[in-house]
């Protein structure tokens, strides 16, 4: 009998704690694997990592799991920027960390600038680290192109490089040697990936996200000129967009696989409450809302969280063919979200008294941040998926 659902799983506080697997992972996957290692049941990996390459991050859950994950499995916060073809053609400034510039031209962008090489253009313009202003002046800058907008992968290393320069670039419309007339609002386009507040490795503590980068940069930009910072589009979980993405991939892996059933229901395994548990049920909204050709579930105003053009190409606005009917959310133990006692069956009374750490630009309603289940760890998690659709 072949699957008609599929499994959405986060990678960090889910699979691994920074470079160590979670032990439930690899029970889990001998339950969602044959006697041969092939997969059961579809499968994606949906993560809000993005310092590094998909092929790179399957080899990791690949040593994490136990089983062969193909890049096609992999999600990263930046994955969906491939439906931005609008912008593959204009010389986009990428900050983050890791290979930037590979994974850009991966996803079809054409023309690259690092902030890497943009301070060696303008060496004036980086001026905190005492060492690394120059101790002549430079000559001027001469044929280096005018940046047409932004991609902010994830969290830089030198943040206060990356503040800076970003800033520059928007103060002055992509010229930053430039002498500065009037501020240019709206600003050049800005594509950001991943807004996690917090995220959780070996430490005991949460670690800051990119998220944290996501407010400082909004924050300076409204306290020097006035005006908010608006974002072209935010990807990563919890949007839409990055849900939608999973979505086809696991429709498409289930046509590979030869599975003929369509897949009615998504089940998406997360640590995070503020991204796994909000993102999958502001999901699970869209897809309610879809048949009546509404697209603004949960959303403060509508450029924020998914463009235009994006919800166009993702179809979010008329998918009523789609066979996916839900998107449930199963919260686990073992990464961001703690629970010291009985597991408690929802999350309400832990949303009661919530900070709210998810983005600027989606609202907050507690409702989306009540998992639909509550469990110990992935190999629960799983276990229960299978109760649910009643599969041995």
């Amino acid at each position: 009998q072949p699957p008609t659902f599929g499994f959405l799983f986060d990678v960090d506080g889910v699979l691994v704690r920074g470079s160590q697997p979670v032990p439930a992972a690899r029970r889990a996957f001998q339950r969602l694997t044959d006697g041969g290692g092939r997969l059961r049941v579809p499968v994606v990996f949906v993560t809000n990592a993005g310092n590094c390459l998909r092929s790179a991050k399957a080899r990791e859950l690949s040593r994490a799991v136990g089983l062969e994950v193909s890049p096609e499995q992999v999600i990263l916060s930046h994955s969906p920027l491939q439906l931005f073809s609008q912008f593959h053609q204009k010389y986009m400034l990428v900050a983050g960390q890791g290979p930037l510039e590979e994974n850009a031209y991966n996803l079809g962008f054409k023309h690259v600038v690092t902030i890497e090489a943009l301070r060696k253009a303008y060496p004036l313009l980086d001026m905190v680290d005492l060492s690394r202003r120059p101790k002549e002046l430079p000559p001027p800058t001469t044929g280096f192109p005018t940046i047409e907008g932004v991609i902010l992968f994830g969290e830089p290393v030198r943040w206060e490089t990356s503040l800076q320069l970003i800033t520059d670039v928007l103060l002055s419309n992509g010229n930053p040697g430039a002498e500065l007339q009037d501020v240019p609002y709206p600003h050049l386009p800005i594509l950001a990936c991943n807004m996690d507040l917090l995220w959780m490795a070996e430490a005991k503590m949460p670690r800051f996200g990119h998220g944290t980068f996501l407010l400082c940069l909004e924050s300076i930009y409204k306290k020097v000129t006035g005006r908010e910072l608006k974002y072209e589009a935010l990807i990563g979980k919890p949007s839409p967009v990055t849900y939608r993405y999973a979505q086809y991939l696991i429709q498409q892996q289930a046509e590979k696989q030869g599975w003929k059933a369509p897949v009615q229901r998504l089940y998406a395994v997360g640590d995070n409450p503020m991204s796994d548990v909000y993102g999958a049920n502001l999901y699970n909204n869209y897809l309610k809302s879809a048949r009546h050709n509404q697209a603004q579930a949960g959303l403060k105003r509508s450029p924020g969280a998914a463009s235009p053009q994006a919800e166009v190409s993702l179809e979010l606005r008329n998918d009523c063919n789609s066979s996916v009917e839900s998107c449930e959310s199963i919260l686990v133990c073992t990464g961001v979200y703690r629970h010291n006692g009985d597991i408690p069956k929802k999350t309400e009374a832990q949303t009661e008294n919530t900070v709210f750490h998810g983005h600027r630009d989606f609202s907050f309603d507690p409702s989306l941040l009540q998992a639909s289940y509550i469990v110990q760890d992935v190999d629960d998690a799983v276990q229960l998926a299978f109760e649910k659709e009643n599969w041995s």
